[in-house]
């Protein structure tokens, strides 16, 4: 069976480690390592990143290489070239800091050791895209999966300027900058998909995420527009639409502090309805927030559907809503009922 290789952003918690481990232990082995090549840096420390196989008849039997910790069966010694080959790994799981592979590694356990290889990776460098991009150089990319993101939450005076940008950068742009990297491949094979981390704040604007939900908002057009230009090269895009999830993603969030000094600027008002939407957030995720797991089995559908489609929605919780906002001529009826959603129907 022709395996998949596929490249994860944002692999160092959340979905993006738990995808990068379901692909790496795939069952059916769908995503194993494809045949052997010449490693052109084992041994040395840009090398650790990988686990590689010392090829027979070099200098002794083989023996597996894992990140940081080397072990061929002669000793190690010393190399002008080395003789090391690797089994093509299937899964590059990339993330910005590659000391927080670690939750990964300790994830996969006993995983097969050609499934999976950790690359680092920041959406908002070009000159780390520009890297992973030359690693994967000679190897067939089928899959792109952008998953990177931050979240920003909170009144909109108290959002700075370089923190919205933040947040453009790597939601946006970093996704642009991710897919600049590595379509003309998939364009010049004509073949490939190219999936996205969405969200329902990219469907629907959500009360104190404004600049979050904006970003989110381009991606969705982002994604819309390339789908239907990457038809003709059999590229597909999809959105995975995801809801609350349990994740750190909530607790690793830009937000100002209810009772903190930013808020002491607002007005009163302002401040006892960021203060409900906060309780309504903690009841929300509590109640409705889904296993990343279940997430995980979304991602894994829309890889492997063999007519993959522009979204998918991990929940459908939220569907009401959506499809308000598509149906209210002016808004008004979206506006009231997500309104009654937050805040029980009384702003007062």
């Amino acid at each position: 069976m022709e395996k998949t290789t596929v490249l994860i952003t944002g692999c160092s918690s959340g979905i993006g480690l738990a995808l990068a481990a379901r692909l790496a232990s795939d069952a059916a082995q769908r995503f194993k390592g494809k045949g052997v090549t010449l490693c052109p840096c084992a041994g040395t420390a840009a090398g650790l990143g990988r686990w590689a196989r010392v090829s027979p008849g070099t200098r002794g039997a083989s023996s597996w290489r894992v990140p940081g910790r080397v072990r061929p069966s002669w000793g190690a010694q010393p190399r002008r070239r080395c003789p090391v080959a690797t089994l093509s790994p299937a899964v590059f799981a990339t993330m910005r800091d590659l000391a927080k592979g670690e939750r990964l590694r300790e994830r996969l356990g006993s995983c097969r050791a050609d499934a999976l290889e950790v690359l680092q990776l920041d959406v908002t460098d070009p000159r780390s895209l520009a890297e992973a991009a030359r690693r994967l150089q000679g190897q067939r990319l089928d899959v792109l999966v952008c998953n990177a993101g931050v979240g920003l939450m909170g009144p909109l005076e108290t959002c700075s300027e370089q923190a919205m940008k933040s947040v453009f950068d790597v939601n946006l742009f970093g996704a642009v900058r991710t897919i600049q990297a590595f379509l003309p491949a998939m364009k010049r094979r004509r073949a490939g998909r190219i999936v996205i981390s969405g969200s329902v704040g990219g469907l629907q604007g959500v009360p104190f995420n404004a600049v979050y939900c904006a970003s989110k908002f381009a991606v969705e057009g982002l994604c819309e527009s390339l789908a239907i230009v990457l038809q003709p090269f059999n590229i597909h895009v999809t959105l995975v639409e995801c809801g609350p999830v349990n994740t750190s993603f909530l607790a690793n969030l830009q937000r100002p502090d209810p009772e903190g000094a930013e808020l002491q600027g607002l007005d009163a008002e302002t401040r006892g309805l960021y203060g409900r939407y906060l309780r309504h957030c903690q009841s929300l995720f509590r109640e409705a927030a889904q296993d990343v797991e279940e997430v995980v089995q979304v991602f894994l559908e829309a890889l492997c559907s063999p007519r993959p489609p522009l979204r998918c929605v991990t929940t459908q919780r939220f569907a009401p809503l959506a499809r308000l906002r598509l149906d209210s001529p002016d808004g008004s009826d979206f506006l009231r009922a997500m309104s009654t959603f937050v805040f029980g129907g009384d702003q007062a």
